[in-house]
């Protein structure tokens, strides 16, 4: 019981990793404000949790009113504030030149303004009580490039900044802010992205994953309660001495030199014939 007598705010806590990140809180005795754009998705994920723990809060992360609205939800269970998980995102496709300007304004202001929002409305409560915790949910993306992905990449790798820059700013109040960086995890977002290619390359979903792993030292993507169990550690008292921090998990990818995966493609091993 980890969490026991801590309040947690969870964006994005309706499906996925938001979802699965209310489940281990809840287990480890935390109170969640789980908020999301859909109301009846909330709802569901709510009642599989335990009675009286749970409230929700529709709205958008990158609405100023809707980030207050949410900070004033969580604070409905005992007044204050000790976790904020900013864990809301979109993703979309679309190089620089393609991408729609509003589309890149929209995945700016969800990724990037929205962790910001929700982090200017919790930040006094937590001052005020003393100190808390805020974990960012970033991406590997965040660290490295993927194609024809500028808008969700360049989001992220700001939220990694923003992460340091929270931690530097206020780390004299007792509130620690760190970031995870996850790699690919089955989720139904990445699902939903991953579909096309499923179809393009004549298989399904699994087939996709294996391909997507198959140079990474774990060789597997994650599960959704792996990264939420991350973020268990980071919002404990067990990680106390820990701001700042960039959490990679990605199952080893970003370890892997992308010089060096064509001597595997063609079956060889280095200064070998």
């Amino acid at each position: 019981m980890r969490l026991e007598g801590k309040t947690a705010l969870i964006t994005g806590g309706g499906a996925g990793i938001g979802a699965a990140i209310a489940e281990v809180f809840t287990a480890e005795g935390a109170k969640v404000c789980i908020t999301g754009r859909r109301e009846n998705v909330l709802a569901e994920t709510a009642a599989a949790l335990p009675p009286g723990c749970v409230l929700i809060c529709a709205g958008d992360v990158g609405d100023c009113d809707d980030a207050q609205r949410m900070v004033e939800t969580a604070l409905e269970f005992n007044g204050t504030l000790d976790i904020l998980v900013n864990n809301a995102a979109i993703d979309t496709a679309g190089s620089v030149v393609d991408i729609d300007p509003d589309l890149w304004r929209r995945m700016i202001e969800t990724n990037l303004t929205g962790p910001f929002l929700m982090m200017k409305q919790a930040l006094p409560h937590m001052i005020q009580a003393g100190g808390g915790s805020i974990v960012n949910i970033a991406s590997l993306a965040g660290i490295r490039c993927l194609p024809g992905m500028p808008a969700y990449c360049s989001s992220k790798a700001g939220l990694i900044m923003l992460t340091k820059q929270v931690a530097l700013d206020y780390g004299y109040a007792n509130i620690r802010c760190n970031v995870v960086c996850p790699g690919g995890t089955r989720t139904a977002m990445l699902e939903n992205s991953l579909a096309p290619a499923a179809k393009a390359l004549d298989t399904d979903l699994d087939g996709v994953f294996a391909r997507m792993s198959a140079k990474s030292p774990l060789r597997r993507v994650a599960s959704p309660e792996e990264i939420a169990r991350i973020c268990l550690c980071l919002a404990s008292d067990d990680f106390s001495f820990v701001t700042g921090a960039e959490v990679v998990a990605d199952g080893g990818a970003h370890v892997v030199d992308v010089n060096g995966t064509w001597l595997s493609d063609a079956g060889l091993k280095w200064g070998e014939a």
